[in-house]
């Protein structure tokens, strides 16, 4: 039987990556690119070493997201680009 993309999609994030991934779909449709977990992790009542460690997880298995640290002051920075299809 063929697994259908939403599926698949909770089989490989956990609840915490689906989260942040809708937040950071969110940011791009209304033209951001760039994140600091600090306020990923306020919106989403989380912590900013939890949205941290997840980014960094998503950085290396997301296939629709470029996901980058970018920058740290005050807070990790995050290049978030749609990968091209």
């Amino acid at each position: 039987m063929e697994m259908s993309t939403k599926d698949r999609i909770k089989e490989k994030y956990s609840d915490t990556q689906r989260k942040i991934l809708h937040h950071l779909k969110s940011g791009l449709k209304a033209g951001k690119s760039y994140f600091k977990s600090k306020y990923i992790a306020t919106d989403l009542g989380l912590s900013a070493k939890e949205v941290g460690i997840n980014l960094a997880i998503l950085s290396e298995i997301c296939d629709e997201l470029d996901i980058r640290r970018w920058s740290y002051s005050n807070s990790t920075t995050w290049r978030v680009t749609p990968r091209p299809s």
